[in-house]
């Protein structure tokens, strides 16, 4: 991550929205394709959870330049495991784990959702909600 530099993580609720034509999902995805230090992150379970509800959403968002496909690493499997035992919902996990602060992101990333919610009783996330379309 370079100084000044903004990302975000789209978890299954912004990708179906994003899918649907949101255009609020839509302007952060567009804004990434403008600018090198503006990042939109995908979590794989996210994805797959998403691709689960809409079939080929998943192509739809791997052929996204502007987004980066986030893989479940060891770390990752680690983290939702124990978000798993403590109830959290697996299809929220990969988000809750990549929007925590790391060494690379010291305060961490936004969750772009449409229900925030959700987040409400982790701790360290932070999220932005996306407005309903009609």
């Amino acid at each position: 991550m370079r100084a000044g530099s903004t990302g975000v993580v789209f978890d299954e609720s912004a990708l179906l929205a994003l899918g649907s034509g949101n255009s609020l999902a839509s302007q952060f995805v567009a804004n990434t394709e403008h600018g090198p230090t503006r990042h939109v992150y995908v979590p794989a379970l996210c994805l797959a959870a998403a691709d689960g509800i809409r079939k080929g959403l998943a192509e739809h968002i791997g052929a996204l330049p502007a987004v980066e496909i986030v893989e479940l690493d060891f770390a990752g499997a680690s983290t939702v495991g124990a978000l798993l035992r403590d109830g959290v919902e697996w299809r929220l996990g990969h988000a809750v784990h990549l929007s925590r602060p790391t060494l690379d992101w010291p305060d961490g990333r936004h969750v772009v959702t449409a229900d925030p919610g959700r987040y409400a009783d982790m701790p360290l996330v932070r999220t932005i909600r996306l407005p309903q379309q009609r």
